[in-house]
């Protein structure tokens, strides 16, 4: 950016700033339904009750169901990916009957853990048994089966040099799947499958990027503590 662009600028100092922003109202109610929404859709359920009881907000869901809900996410966190699909079974079996990308997704997880504990026959037996039909009728299926069974080309498969196939073992690809299924679940109880506090925080980086092209202003750039930086002048 050149000297003349950065003089034309507005300047915004931190008083008028701080002035402006007092003078926005939010509603305590609002912010506390936004701190429950944020607790109950990533389960934290004792985090919620006790909010619930401190500031009288209600949660919009039945908080016991979060419980049941984060035993779903955890088997699949641990790898124990039979035991989460018994469990969103009893939950609703509806939830797996309408989705065959999830379902295709936890049984790829299946696979990873059989190749994952170096059960080599079994691995190979599940894919061409349960995968193999189901990536005939979809070719994005095929291709992430032909990806995972990649993995059965090594002795070691931890030893694989192709970073796209390897990084399936690792727990960022439970994590993954996990959020895919722990959002379908949420969307089966009429509730966001995202928290909202993220997005509101999105929007303020878009909004102040927007906004640094047209002033220099006191920026947020600490999102934990919400510090006012003085604007560049």
């Amino acid at each position: 950016m050149g000297k003349g662009e950065s003089s034309s600028k507005k300047v915004i100092t931190k008083e008028e700033w701080e002035k402006k922003l007092s003078e926005v109202k939010i509603r305590k109610e609002d912010m506390n339904r936004l701190v429950m929404n944020f607790l109950v859709t990533e389960g934290y359920v004792e985090a919620a009750e006790k909010f619930q009881h401190e500031s009288g907000t209600q949660p919009d869901i039945d908080l016991g169901t979060i419980t049941d809900r984060m035993a779903v996410r955890k088997a699949v966190q641990c790898g124990q990916v039979e035991d989460a699909i018994d469990k969103v079974n009893d939950l609703n079996p509806e939830i797996l009957d309408t989705n065959p990308q999830l379902f295709f997704h936890l049984q790829q997880q299946r696979l990873i853990e059989l190749i994952r504990a170096g059960k080599v026959e079994e691995a190979l037996e599940f894919a061409q048994e349960e995968l193999a039909p189901r990536g005939e009728e979809n070719h994005a299926f095929l291709e992430e089966l032909e990806r995972t069974v990649a993995l059965l080309a090594f002795d070691d498969a931890s030893t694989c040099p192709v970073k796209e196939v390897k990084e399936l073992l690792d727990n960022a690809q439970r994590q993954k799947t996990a959020s895919e299924l722990n959002a379908a679940i949420l969307t089966s109880q009429s509730h966001e499958k995202d928290p909202k506090l993220p997005s509101l925080l999105k929007m303020l980086i878009w909004a102040q990027n927007q906004l640094d092209e047209k002033a220099s202003y006191p920026r947020i750039n600490d999102l934990v503590n919400a510090t006012l930086e003085e604007p560049v002048t």
